[in-house]
C-alpha cells in the first residue's frame, strides 16, 4: 500500500515559500525541524538562520534559568530571615522586647527605613518611643483604614497622604511607599521606604504575612495581662 498525502504538493508548497519570503522568520519553529541538503548553495543561508534561531532561543532559556536561580536565591535568604526573626520574638521576655526585636529585625536583616506600630490598646511594660502608638481600634482616624483592616491581608503601595500622616507622623514627608502589615485586633504595622517602587501593588505578600502571624502569637503570649 503506498502513502498517500492529502495536502498541497511540493511544489505549492515551494511556489508558496517564494511568494512568502518571510514565512520561516515568523514561524521559526518550523525552520528548526527542515532538513537541509548537505552542499554549498542558498541551503547554507537557511543553516546559518536555523542556528541564529537556536542560539536565540538558547539565550532565552539561559536568561530564564538565570532569573529563576536568582529568584530561588532570593527566597531562600527571606525564608531563613523569616525564620531567625520568628526564633527572635519566640526568645523574647515581655511585650516590649518582643516589639523592640521586631523593629530591629527589619530594620537590620531586612533594610526597612522606618517602622511604625500602632497597637488598639497598651501591653505590660512598652515603651515610650516614637515608632510605637496606642490608639483604640474605634478611633474616627483610622476610618481610612477600614477596607485594610477588614481584608485581614498585607498591603503595599503608595498609601493616600493622609494615611502615611497617620502613620509616620512628622517623617511622612519622607515616605514614598509602604507596607502595612495586619496584626489582627492588636492593630497594624507598617514599613515605609524612601523609594516609590520598594513596594508596589501585586508584589508578593508572603513572607510579609509570616512575619506578621509570627508577631501576633508572639505578643499574644502578653496581651491577656494588659
Amino acid at each position: 500500500m503506498s502513502d498517500t498525502f492529502d495536502g498541497p504538493s511540493h511544489g505549492e508548497v515551494a511556489a508558496f515559500l517564494r511568494r512568502h519570503p518571510r514565512f520561516l522568520a515568523e514561524h521559526a519553529e518550523l525552520a528548526q525541524n527542515l532538513e537541509l541538503p548537505r552542499h554549498d548553495g542558498q541551503a547554507t543561508s537557511l543553516a546559518s538562520y536555523q542556528l541564529d534561531v537556536l542560539r536565540d532561543k538558547n539565550r532565552e532559556l539561559n536568561r530564564r534559568l538565570h532569573e529563576l536561580y536568582a529568584n530561588a536565591e532570593t527566597n531562600e535568604r527571606l525564608t531563613v530571615r523569616t525564620h531567625q526573626l520568628t526564633l527572635a520574638l519566640m526568645r523574647a521576655n515581655n511585650a516590649a522586647e518582643t516589639l523592640k526585636t521586631m523593629i530591629a529585625c527589619l530594620i537590620e536583616d531586612f533594610g526597612s527605613q522606618l517602622v511604625r506600630v500602632l497597637l488598639h490598646r497598651p501591653l505590660p511594660g512598652l515603651p515610650d518611643a516614637d515608632w510605637l502608638q496606642i490608639v483604640p481600634a474605634n478611633d474616627a482616624s483610622l476610618e481610612p483604614f477600614s477596607a485594610f483592616r477588614e481584608s485581614g491581608e498585607p498591603l503595599c503601595g503608595r498609601l493616600r497622604q493622609d494615611k502615611i500622616d497617620r502613620l509616620f507622623g512628622q517623617r511622612a514627608d519622607e515616605v514614598q511607599s509602604v507596607a502595612l502589615l495586619h496584626l489582627g485586633d492588636l492593630g497594624m504595622l507598617a514599613i515605609g521606604s524612601d523609594d516609590a517602587n520598594r513596594f508596589f501593588p501585586g508584589m508578593g505578600t508572603l513572607f510579609l504575612r509570616l512575619m506578621s502571624e509570627s508577631l501576633v502569637v508572639a505578643l499574644k503570649r502578653y496581651a491577656g495581662n494588659s
